[in-house]
């Protein structure tokens, strides 16, 4: 009965997630059809029952798109059908998985009250649930990262480095890599933090050790495969998919800094530049003429980049203020065109959420900032915080910025925000009022001196 009671915050906190993002996909996103990238990923779902093809276009494979998302739309397509709801509820319990996962961290981290509040903060925030209406791979690469980060926390907590922990956080690290490429950079960075931990002596370096080698070879084992089928179909080692000289050539050309609604954004290179994009086929395309066209679109993106050295600092101030920035339907370079919201802009919930959108991310992103400050003496314990937080910036700096790149650390700077409130109304030690009391204390017995030694008239 008490093992109930414990989990009962975390239940009512998935039920209110679980509820915001219900009714965001029957509102706001009630006619939603999928367009775009979402229409893409739909498309090789399909395509994997109906022609067992991880396919695009008809018979022709693809190497362009990572596995993950289109596998999991195919299963729910067999079981519900072709109806993108169903996949959009998907979402939503992946996006409540989420808000649980923030009030865990939190409570593990400051105290169970935080905890509670950080949950339903993450429950209603609108910078999360728009990507659970919505098939891209944003929700469930939040989610996979944000328990990579919890199962580490956890692991560093345990001191000892138990292997169950380990092996979790491995079968995360591979589930991570498959619906985005650069998830694979994760796997380097725990590497990197584990060294790290041991150096410090928060891990016992044999426990440790062993426990980060099996995390990463269990990580390699669940990407192999598709790394395998990958070669067999392009010739060429690709880990997970390729697409890179796609986004660099679309952030880095002329009309990037002359186009008012897409400075420092992204163009898509047929339009950018048709004369880099023209000699590859659109619906044609096999996966050894996918690795050409991506090579050549890196390379013309280089070239770009060193005829253009002058302008790059400015490019990119660009990016880094573009993934900060609030979404705006006056601005179409901040949002994406495939988001509901965006869709139906006249629907009352879709003002209702573009409002939120425009007002909520302030007081987070502020209370994040002196959340940064004010629990820098726990930098052991938030370090791969950090550094996914870090991360996130410089592949927005990399690359280009949007608030969809932000995406991925949302939770983490809800994590922050409530970092704040704990130094504020906590007793704790490291707290505001821990520091006032101490203070207080070391002054009195000075006082009780003076009162002493006083000479009476």
């Amino acid at each position: 009965m008490k093992r109930l009671q414990s989990w009962l915050p975390a239940i009512a906190i998935f039920c209110l997630a679980l509820f915001v993002r219900v009714l965001y996909n029957n509102t706001v996103a009630q006619h939603y059809v999928p367009l775009h990238d979402s229409l893409f990923y739909q498309t090789i779902g399909l395509n994997i029952i109906k022609e067992h093809c991880f396919c695009l276009h008809p018979y022709i494979s693809t190497v362009y798109r990572a596995p993950l998302w289109p596998f999991i739309m195919a299963g729910l397509s067999l079981i519900f059908g072709p109806s993108d709801y169903f996949a959009r509820l998907f979402l939503s319990l992946i996006g409540s998985g989420t808000c649980v996962l923030v009030y865990l961290f939190a409570r593990d981290l400051f105290n169970r009250r935080i905890g509670i509040i950080a949950g339903v903060a993450a429950a209603i925030y609108p910078e999360l649930y728009i990507y659970d209406g919505w098939l891209y791979t944003e929700s469930l690469y939040i989610f996979l990262l944000f328990a990579v980060c919890y199962a580490l926390f956890r692991i560093q907590r345990a001191g000892t480095g138990k292997i169950g922990l380990w092996l979790w956080c491995g079968v995360l690290l591979g589930l991570l890599s498959l619906p985005r490429p650069n998830g694979i950079i994760v796997i380097a960075i725990v590497i990197a933090w584990a060294i790290v931990m041991i150096w410090l002596k928060v891990l016992k370096p044999r426990p440790a050790i062993t426990g980060f080698m099996a995390a990463a070879l269990l990580a390699c084992v669940l990407i192999a495969p598709w790394t395998v089928r990958n070669y067999l179909d392009s010739h060429s080692f690709i880990p997970v998919a390729t697409g890179d000289g796609t986004v660099l050539l679309g952030a880095y050309n002329d009309q990037i800094l002359t186009n008012p609604n897409y400075l420092g954004t992204w163009i898509d290179p047929l339009h950018s530049r048709p004369d880099v994009a023209k000699p590859y086929p659109l619906f044609t395309c096999t996966p050894p003429c996918e690795v050409a066209r991506e090579n050549a679109y890196k390379d013309a993106a280089v070239q770009w980049i060193k005829s253009h050295v002058d302008v790059m600092p400015h490019l990119l101030v660009l990016h880094f203020v573009n993934l900060w920035r609030l979404i705006d339907l006056k601005q179409p370079a901040t949002t994406e065109a495939d988001f509901p919201f965006v869709r139906f802009p006249d629907q009352q919930s879709s003002q209702l959420v573009l409002k939120m959108l425009q007002t909520f991310p302030i007081p987070i992103f502020i209370l994040a900032l002196v959340g940064l400050v004010v629990t820098l003496w726990k930098w052991r314990e938030l370090l791969f915080i950090y550094s996914m937080i870090a991360l996130t910036i410089a592949q927005a700096l990399f690359f280009y910025g949007s608030p969809r790149f932000r995406a991925s650390i949302e939770p983490m700077l809800i994590l922050l925000a409530s970092g704040t409130l704990w130094w504020l109304t906590s007793r704790q030690e490291g707290t505001l009022r821990w520091i006032i009391d101490r203070q207080r204390k070391s002054r009195s017995p000075s006082l009780d001196n003076q009162h002493d030694n006083a000479v009476p008239v």
